[in-house]
């Protein structure tokens, strides 16, 4: 049975308040109770297209807020020392699962596709809880969100490769190199709009007093720009970030975020239960062996990624530590990488995916407490003040 559209928004609304009321006072992250309301009303709301659409709103407010952080001149920076991160990312969370499942006979395009759906973080769930937890000012957050860009590069090109696959049983090397140039034409494509059409975009937006018109033009530029993305077969987390960072060379982003904040706040939780809705599980646990071993791996392969890739992005050991105990989750590009699966398959992905944004975001949760119990509490040095005169 399906609920009317607009009773299943409703609904969906007043369960949004109620689970957020209740993360505070039991003090659970509110992102796995908007997965499991999902999940359990996932007949009801499987096809609401109100939900649909918000919760990809949401994800492209959420997105475009974090690209306002970002200018050219700083994503360039930050390129450079995360390629090697992101290398061992792909090894460890990628390789090394299609490896495994090879080990336990699986066949290669089952493998393939378990690693594929291993691989990328979940950057919704990530961002909203570094913005939750108020961490969006620690050392480690500037490498986080750096590898997460680069998982959000990689993972729509997993996904070329393996809808090919599955539909026509091979995967041509001119299609992986069409789907590169696409990024660096949407890439390119912002820093031309940021340097040209918007590089007076303050000065602009002054002329406004209205702030509701302020509002439509901000959500018109990031919807756009993720739609763009979507168009050429891309992600629109890719170009919502790409939208913000053009509006981060123009100066001022303060009068931005607090226009799209509202917005995005409220529209947000609704891809998580979106989310939710997509988890089918089937017959039960599929490969249970082979899905305890694969979920161990692949947060250890994380936590590695972020300790040692830190140490080479410049962090201290400390904060290389808690920043891979923050990039376990896995979310929505598992969730689209595993709808590609079929039978046994599909199960194995699902369930695997619960579990894995489960774990990755109690990690998160005691990423700190963890982190102070290997490395100890950090000390505060002392400053020996001069009185004058003395």
């Amino acid at each position: 049975m399906q609920l009317p559209t607009l009773l299943g928004a409703g609904l969906v609304l007043l369960g949004i308040f109620y689970l957020g009321f209740l993360s505070i006072k039991i003090r659970f992250p509110s992102v796995i109770l908007y997965i499991l309301f999902g999940i359990v009303l996932a007949d009801l709301l499987l096809h609401n297209e109100i939900l649909h659409f918000s919760s990809e709103v949401g994800i492209v407010l959420l997105f475009f807020v974090l690209g306002l952080e970002f200018s050219i001149s700083r994503l360039g920076g930050i390129a450079k020392k995360i390629w090697s991160t992101g290398l061992l990312d792909v090894m460890l969370s990628l390789g090394v699962t299609m490896g495994i499942c090879l080990i336990m006979q699986v066949d290669l395009f089952t493998s393939f596709l378990i690693g594929a759906v291993a691989y990328a973080t979940s950057s919704s769930i990530t961002a909203k809880l570094l913005d939750d937890k108020s961490r969006m000012a620690n050392m480690e957050t500037e490498f986080i969100l750096a590898l997460l860009i680069f998982e959000d590069i990689i993972a729509p090109i997993l996904v070329a490769v393996l809808i090919g696959i599955s539909s026509s049983g091979s995967f041509e090397p001119i299609s992986a190199v069409y789907l590169v140039l696409k990024i660096l034409g949407l890439a390119v494509g912002a820093v031309v709009l940021s340097k040209t059409v918007f590089r007076r975009f303050d000065t602009f937006m002054d002329k406004f007093e209205d702030e509701d018109f302020k509002i439509v033009l901000l959500i018109g530029i990031a919807l756009t720009y993720g739609g763009l993305a979507v168009y050429l077969g891309l992600s629109e987390v890719l170009g919502a970030f790409l939208a913000g960072m053009i509006l981060a060379e123009s100066g001022k982003i303060e009068r931005v975020e607090h226009a799209v904040n509202p917005i995005r706040d409220l529209l947000l939780p609704t891809f998580f239960i979106y989310f939710g809705t997509t988890i089918d599980f089937g017959d039960g646990v599929q490969m249970p062996v082979l899905l305890t071993i694969v979920l161990i791996w692949t947060m250890a392969a994380k936590v590695m990624t972020g300790y040692f890739g830190g140490l080479m992005y410049g962090l201290p050991k400390r904060v290389a530590f808690r920043g891979g105990l923050s990039i376990c989750a896995r979310g929505e590009f598992s969730v689209v990488i595993a709808s590609i699966a079929v039978g046994t398959a599909k199960v194995f992905a699902g369930i695997y995916i619960v579990l894995a944004a489960f774990i990755g975001v109690l990690l998160f949760e005691f990423a700190p407490k963890l982190t102070n119990k290997i490395f100890g509490k950090p000390v505060t040095k002392k400053r020996n003040l001069k009185v004058p005169g003395s």
